[in-house]
Order: structure tokens, then C-alpha cells, then sequence
């Protein structure tokens, strides 16, 4: 029999095979109890589930498997060697979300509040190695206290070599972050750098340096919501998605991975298509207007030529003049970039090329082909733009095209003015198909703005300088500003009817499946951050 303070757990005798079979089935029994049923009740309080709740939520019935359930903490500084219960405040394993593989940890609010330490990150790094060898998605469930105070430093390094794994996996397996409660100080860079990130109102907060530091330091006040509730970060753009419970978010949790590969060497899952697969889109000569000026929602369009009208959009709370978002079209999962005329006339400005960029290096990384709906009139003219780094984020947008092997297809819409114009994966910066529709106009400027440049003099010197000015605007738009002009010299490869975008786009689709690009060799390219 073992003898000592820690031989026998479960306080039975472990003499024989089936004493000590009986002994792992109550250990299992308490570890799998974790919380006492005050905590429990306090967490479903709050609106919050438990950790072994959300993993249920999450993951198929009955698939889950659990990774080092009797892991106990070290530590016996400030009372903590008396204090150890086994999983060390984390959930780790594995299942399964419709069929495919899934890598999850989750937060144990009950257990030291959630807070990290020298095991408790030992699970994390484990499951996250495992998942990167596995090439299966990750998903963290936070809702942890932040490092555990009583660990020192080994919970520090606990935290780094969690962002060591996440960059490290970046690219390689989706990454996905869930915040379920508080995620502070050093924890919320983690979800930083994953790939999406889901909030939950009320209940979730993520924030570096919390309201009482604040106050201390600068002398403002603020409450957790204000500071770094679900909304801040959804208009921020660190939230890629907001809701209001935890069913919902993992509802969407859900969703969002039945669009994406399990890693980068994997195409996304595909899923029947529309029928006929390449249907007329009657609607689209109705929904975009013939005059430049006049708004309409560039979501329509991307409902019409998708299949079943789904569309799964990302961060629709922060800059809108963009919209980016993941659909099929003929069964194949596509990344969708489009100027929003409904927000600031669809102009590109800071956040907007911070927005799309991201998205495109994450499509360009997980074989999602990127489709691009332009209609925009330039990038955003003032001083805050300029003095803010219009140059240097516009460039971010550049690069990310420039890079992107993937599939890409324009489709230019109504308008294209400028630099603004190349930006949005014109054929000059290496898409493989460009469309567009007879309406279109593509120049360097607008017609008004181009006349008025070219022919100041002359309209000045007019006897009529309003019906001189008129006059060279309809010549101006006449000679340049029509997209013939643009297939005439190879930088359109055909100008169609918008009833035939989505089949044109289909057909692009199929053409590009084969698609295989020759990088240089090198360590990586220097993107302007």
C-alpha cells in the first residue's frame, strides 16, 4: 500500500489492480468536479457557463478527449501547497466540431480564478504543440484572472511561451480566440494574436492596464465596459465578432470554422452549391446605381452572386467603408473584399487598409481565394489621415495583394479613381482575372476634378466658363472613363454583363483551382507594420 501525504487521494487502499482502478475512478470523479457547486452557481449567475460546460458546447457529443486532467501545481509559497486541485484552473483536449478535429483549452474561473501559472501554462503549451504537429484549428475559451501572483516569474514565462506558440502556429493551423470573462494584463495578448476573436457582452472584458491603474497614473475614470467591453473592442477592430451569450458565440464559433481548412496545407472544406451553379443575378442591375455618387449596400451584391445568399462578414463594427467576410461560390470557400459606398463613399483610409490587409494575409494563408468588389472613389483626403500614416497603412493593403498567391479576382463595379484604384487588386499588382461592368469608370481622378487640372486656363479664359467646364468634363469621360479603354490594353480581360458576374467568377474559380505560385527565396518579406 502507498504510504505519505499524497499515496492515496481518493482515501482507499491500493492494493490490488482493481483497488487502484477504483482509486482513478474518484480521482477522475473529483478532477472532473473541479468546481464546488457555489462556484458553479456563481459563474451561472453571471451569465457564464463552466469551463467543462463550454467545452460541451463547443465540440461534438461525446467527442471530447481529455490531456492531463490530474495535472497539479508545484508551487508551496503563500499557502499554495495546500491548495492543489487537479487540472490547475485549465481544460485541455481534444474533439471534434462536425466531424473534424479540434483543439481546445478553457479557463477554469473557478479554480484560482482562471489565473496562469507554471502548469496551468504547461497545459496550454502542450495542447498548442499538439495542435500544431496535428494540423487542427485551435480555440482558447478565456476567462482567467491573469498571471497567478503566487507563482512569480514562472507564471510570466508561462504567458511567453503561450505568444511564442501563437506566433509560431500563425499561418500554419487557424487560430481562434473566445472571450467568455476577464482577459487582462499579459493574457490579452494572446487573443491579439490569433486569428479571430469572439466577445461576449457583459460578461467579457479584455483590456492591458485596468481601471484602478488608470486612475492612479492619469487621473481618469472609467468602468471594465467602458474600458474594454465587447463594443470597445468591436469598433476597435480586436473583436472580429460581438454577442450576447455564450450559446451564441459558439453558435458562430461553429460556423466560422466550417469555412476554414483544419491548416495550410489543406484546401477548405467545400459544400454543395447553388442550383444552377451558375445562375443569372438579375438583381444586380437594380441594386448598383449608374450614378457615382448615389449609396447603396455593397452587401447586396455579395448576397446575389453567392451561394444561398450566406455570408459570414467580419468585423462589421469597425471600419465599415470596407466590408470582408467569408462565402462560397460554387461550393468553394472564398475570402470577400469590397468598398462599402453606405460608409464614407467606400473611400480607403487608415483603418480600412489595416482592415482589409488582414484579412487578405489570413486568406493568402489557408488557400481561400480573394474576390475583390471595387467601387471607390480614392483614398480618404485630409490632415488627420495624412499626419495619422494614410501612406504607411495604405501600403499595408498594397503589400498584402502584392503578396497573396492565392486566387484573386477584381470585379470593378461602378467606380475606380487613382491610387486607390491599383490598391484594390487591380491586374497591375498581380490579379489573375479583372472584370468589369460597362459602367464602370477607372482613371486617375474623377472627370470633374480631371478637367478642372487639365484645362484650369482654358476655363478660365471661356466666355462661358460653366458650359466650357461641362464640355470638357463629357470629353474627359468620353476619351478615358469607361472601361473598353482599360480592355483595350490588357488590364481588363472582359467587360460583362452584371447579370453574368457570378458565373464569370465561377469559371475564374474552376480555371484557378490548378494555380501554382514560384516565390523568391527568402526569410520573409519586410511588411511596412
Amino acid at each position: 500500500m502507498f504510504t505519505g501525504p499524497d499515496a492515496s487521494p481518493a482515501g482507499l487502499p491500493a492494493e490490488g489492480l482493481r483497488d487502484r482502478t477504483a482509486e482513478l475512478a474518484v480521482i477522475k470523479h473529483r478532477a472532473v468536479e473541479g468546481l464546488n457547486q457555489e462556484a458553479a452557481a456563481r459563474q451561472h449567475r453571471l451569465g457564464k457557463l463552466t469551463a467543462r460546460e463550454r467545452v460541451t458546447r463547443l465540440l461534438d457529443a461525446g467527442s471530447f478527449t481529455e490531456l492531463e486532467m490530474l495535472r497539479r501545481h508545484r508551487a508551496t509559497d503563500f499557502g499554495m501547497g495546500d491548495r492543489r486541485p487537479y487540472t490547475d484552473g485549465v481544460i485541455t483536449g481534444w474533439g471534434t466540431v462536425d466531424g473534424r478535429k479540434v483543439f481546445v483549452y478553457a479557463h477554469d474561473f473557478g479554480i484560482f480564478g482562471g489565473s496562469l501559472g507554471e502548469a496551468h501554462a504547461a497545459k496550454i503549451h502542450k495542447v498548442m504543440d499538439l495542435a500544431e504537429s496535428s494540423g487542427a484549428p485551435l480555440v482558447g475559451l478565456n476567462d482567467g484572472a491573469g498571471a497567478r501572483i503566487q507563482e512569480g516569474v514562472m507564471a510570466l514565462a508561462g504567458y511567453g511561451g503561450i505568444f511564442r506558440r501563437n506566433v509560431r502556429a500563425s499561418g500554419v493551423i487557424p487560430q481562434i480566440s473566445v472571450i467568455l470573462g476577464p482577459c487582462a494584463g499579459g493574457a490579452a495578448y494572446s487573443p491579439a494574436l490569433t486569428d479571430f476573436v469572439l466577445v461576449v457582452r457583459r460578461t467579457a472584458s479584455m483590456y492591458v492596464t485596468g481601471p484602478d491603474v488608470i486612475k492612479a497614473v492619469t487621473g481618469e475614470e472609467i468602468d471594465i465596459e467602458g474600458l474594454g467591453g465587447a463594443d470597445v473592442h468591436a469598433r476597435s477592430g480586436q473583436a472580429t465578432f460581438v454577442h450576447d451569450d455564450e450559446d451564441e458565440a459558439f453558435e458562430t464559433l461553429r460556423h466560422l470554422l466550417s469555412f476554414l481548412p483544419a491548416n495550410n496545407r489543406e484546401f477548405p472544406p467545400e459544400w454543395p452549391a447553388d442550383d444552377p451553379v451558375d445562375r443569372s443575378c438579375e438583381a444586380l442591375l437594380d441594386i448598383v446605381p449608374t450614378s457615382p455618387s448615389q449609396p447603396y449596400d455593397v452587401r447586396r451584391v455579395i448576397e446575389e452572386i453567392v451561394d444561398h445568399g450566406e455570408f459570414l462578414e467580419l468585423q462589421p463594427a469597425w471600419a465599415g467603408n470596407v466590408v470582408v467576410g467569408l462565402s462560397r461560390i460554387g461550393g468553394q470557400v472564398v475570402g470577400l473584399v469590397a468598398n462599402q459606398p453606405m460608409a464614407l463613399a467606400g473611400v480607403l483610409d487608415i483603418e480600412a487598409s489595416q482592415k482589409a490587409a488582414r484579412f487578405i494575409r489570413f486568406c493568402d494563408s489557408f488557400n481561400i481565394p480573394l474576390v475583390t468588389l471595387v467601387d471607390v472613389p480614392g483614398f480618404l483626403p485630409g490632415v488627420d489621415q495624412e499626419q495619422g500614416g494614410i501612406i504607411r497603412n495604405g501600403a499595408k493593403l498594397l503589400y498584402a495583394y502584392c503578396e497573396a498567391t492565392v486566387p484573386r479576382i477584381q470585379v470593378l463595379m461602378r467606380k475606380a479613381y487613382g491610387g486607390a484604384y491599383i490598391v484594390m487588386d487591380s491586374r497591375s499588382i498581380g490579379a489573375d482575372l479583372s472584370f468589369a461592368w460597362p459602367g464602370n469608370e477607372v482613371a486617375v481622378m474623377g472627370a470633374e476634378a480631371a478637367a478642372q487640372v487639365i484645362h484650369r486656363r482654358r476655363i478660365l479664359d471661356a466666355e462661358d466658363p460653366l458650359k466650357t467646364r461641362q464640355m470638357l468634363i463629357e470629353q474627359y469621360r468620353h476619351a478615358l472613363m469607361h472601361p473598353y479603354y482599360g480592355a483595350e490594353r490588357g488590364l481588363v480581360d472582359d467587360v460583362i454583363d452584371p447579370r453574368d458576374t457570378r458565373s464569370a467568377i465561377h469559371a475564374g474559380l474552376e480555371m484557378l483551382r490548378s494555380k501554382r505560385a514560384v516565390l523568391p527565396q527568402r526569410k520573409h518579406g519586410n511588411s511596412p507594420l
